[in-house]
């Protein structure tokens, strides 16, 4: 009998703790500094791809992801030595799709040639915004200008090419999303992420909205507007979206973010990444120590990660319906149903899709149109016992 894991695959993901500038709306554990020893990271990288691959011989891994922080201000070099590491540790589905994370700034456009030299096969730029100066309030240091520059660049030299925008920003009004995600559908090449600004606390942002002084955020109407605007758009520019905020023509979904969302496993390394691991039948939360320099150090003794939680079956139905149900193809409900020992609450579906807010079949249910605009109270309702 295979495993649960296998339903949605195994990729490995690789976070760079680094960036030019901390953005204020960034929760992700990302440091500025001076000086980056490129070469200790790059040890430190190959160490800990070995360190797990003992874990997991034999798995086919369908997706390598460099996240951050800002991976593009990584070495080439690094990278190639990495991604020639990772295929020799494993055997690798024949589309392995590996991605990077990179900013749209010039200096690191112009190693994307030698990232795609180096193996990386999908781009994903945090361009964020069309607008020069919301890009300023963001805390960007790129322009519109450069962003488009870089974006050519990397449609030069890369068949897939994603990128990210935020939406739902300070007095952003709906046409004028309008005409900016017109702009963005005229630029894509296949994927975009589409994110709606979230004020989360530890951030800038967050003690700035905290002490009553980030004005001018949308309410909840403006913001489902500008949620039905988007799939709108996207869907008449043939980039439906296949997830709450991800858009993608036929056969261009992100691979990686799939194994995710189809509660796959997959392998975190690097400071702070978090993973899903199964081992001898039990799957297990592994987190990395934040720290950069704390984790840097602990790599010798292979002692990166916090103790691991072993996730009880509940715990893996729970966190399957979360990740699943964020995607338009919905979950398998026999599948929840042997990971949590029971079915779903039949009253509370029932309940949800007289509302319109869920539909469903034999096997499966997925959430409407509707029901995404408030999928947090949709899966609350699901998961109450």
């Amino acid at each position: 009998m295979a495993e649960d894991w296998e339903h949605g695959g195994f990729g490995l993901y690789i976070h760079w703790p680094y960036c030019e500038a901390k953005c204020p709306y960034c929760d992700f554990n990302s440091h500025v500094v001076r000086r980056i020893d490129q070469t200790a990271w790059r040890d430190a990288y190959l160490t800990e791809l070995r360190r797990t691959a003992r874990e997991t011989q034999g798995r086919v891994l369908r997706s390598v992801f460099f996240g951050g922080g800002t991976p593009s201000l990584m070495d080439p070099d690094t990278v190639a030595v990495v991604i020639s590491e990772v295929r020799k540790l494993w055997p690798v589905a024949n589309d392995l799709e590996i991605t990077l994370e990179a900013n749209p700034s010039s200096v690191e456009a112009g190693r994307f040639a030698a990232f795609r030299q180096g193996g990386v096969t999908r781009i994903s730029m945090g361009i964020q915004a069309l607008n020069d100066d919301d890009l300023r309030r963001l805390g960007r240091i790129h322009t519109v200008t450069e962003a488009q520059t870089a974006f050519d660049i990397a449609r030069s030299e890369f068949d897939r090419v994603s990128f990210d925008l935020i939406y739902a920003r300070q007095g952003q009004s709906l046409h004028a999303w309008e005409q900016e995600l017109k702009q963005a559908l005229e630029m894509a090449v296949d994927h975009l992420s589409l994110y709606q600004l979230t004020i989360e606390q530890g951030t800038a942002f967050g003690d700035r909205y905290n002490a009553g002084k980030l004005r001018g955020l949308p309410d909840e109407d403006l913001s489902a507007d500008l949620y039905t605007l988007t799939q709108d758009l996207c869907g008449a520019a043939g980039m439906p979206g296949y997830e709450v905020s991800n858009h993608a023509r036929d056969g261009a979904h992100s691979r990686h973010n799939l194994i995710y969302w189809r509660y796959g496993d997959y392998l975190g390394i690097g400071p702070g990444a978090h993973g899903r691991l199964t081992v001898n039948g039990q799957r297990y939360a592994t987190e990395c120590y934040s720290n950069p320099a704390k984790w840097l150090a602990a790599v010798g003794d292979e002692h990166t990660e916090k103790p691991r939680g072993p996730l009880t079956y509940q715990d893996q139905a729970s966190e399957f319906l979360l990740m699943g149900l964020r995607l338009k193809e919905g979950i398998d409900t026999h599948r929840y149903e042997t990971l949590a020992g029971k079915a779903l609450d039949s009253h509370a579906v029932s309940e949800l899709a007289d509302l319109g807010m869920v539909s469903t079949t034999e096997d499966r249910i997925t959430v409407s149109d509707q029901g995404f605009i408030i999928l947090n109270a949709v899966i609350a309702r699901l998961l109450e016992t």
